[in-house]
């Protein structure tokens, strides 16, 4: 696995993206990413998901031709659907710029921690000549309050960190030089809490976007035209 590393230490796994470029997730990128989460599971460890040096992740890899798209599709939603229903606490470290996919995985993390630095965050499918996914939708309208979920979703309009926050992308910011720590704190705290609990309740809470990114899932996985 050369796309990411993993560490572990105290109860919380630091799952690590780094394709020493824009960490395009291409289906072999996400599936090794799944992996990680497969590994912090079995050590039943909080997560901390981060990228590399002022990118977290661009998105879906757009090298990818015709028939290599439906597959990679599904491989994000399904890493949407393993986050969102993850049995501990994930908290997203974004350290630079979240784009499509990359905002979709921030969407399906229960803390969001940014760096106040200059990134960009945002859906520009639209705005790159794409529908968005029916999964993208169902994680937007879940965590963006409206109207940032009308705006962001139609207009593929990219934001900065400030920004992010209002529209429901990130949960806090920190200086750049403070995002490990303040990660790493918030997932001390949420190692803490009763994970039985927490795992109930967020499969209560996200039952409708869990249906709605599994819905999604379905449809590309029919006739891979209804994305």
């Amino acid at each position: 696995m050369g796309l990411t590393t993993y560490e572990l230490s105290d109860g919380i796994a630091t799952i690590r993206i780094d394709d020493g470029k824009v960490n395009a997730l291409s289906e072999t990128m996400l599936a090794e990413i799944s992996a990680r989460f497969d590994e912090a599971e079995r050590d039943e460890a909080v997560v901390i998901l981060t990228g590399r040096e002022r990118i977290f992740s661009a998105g879906f890899d757009l090298r990818t031709e015709g028939e290599g798209w439906p597959p990679m599709l599904v491989a994000g939603a399904r890493l949407a659907e393993r986050m969102l229903s993850f049995p501990r606490p994930v908290v997203a470290a974004c350290n630079g710029s979240a784009i499509a996919m990359g905002s979709f995985l921030l969407l399906s993390a229960d803390h969001r921690i940014g760096a106040d630095a200059d990134l960009k965050l945002g859906l520009n499918e639209v705005a790159i000549g794409l529908t968005l996914p029916w999964f993208a939708i169902e994680l937007a309208r879940h965590r963006l309050p409206r109207p940032w979920f009308d705006r962001c979703t139609v207009t593929g309009v990219m934001i900065g960190p400030e920004e992010g926050v209002a529209a429901g992308f990130l949960d806090e910011l920190v200086p750049p030089e403070e995002l490990e720590e303040r990660a790493l704190g918030a997932a001390r705290v949420l190692a803490g809490i009763n994970h039985d609990a927490h795992l109930a309740t967020k499969l209560r809470v996200r039952s409708e976007v869990l249906d709605g990114v599994r819905d999604g899932i379905a449809r590309i996985e029919g006739d891979g035209r209804d994305w």
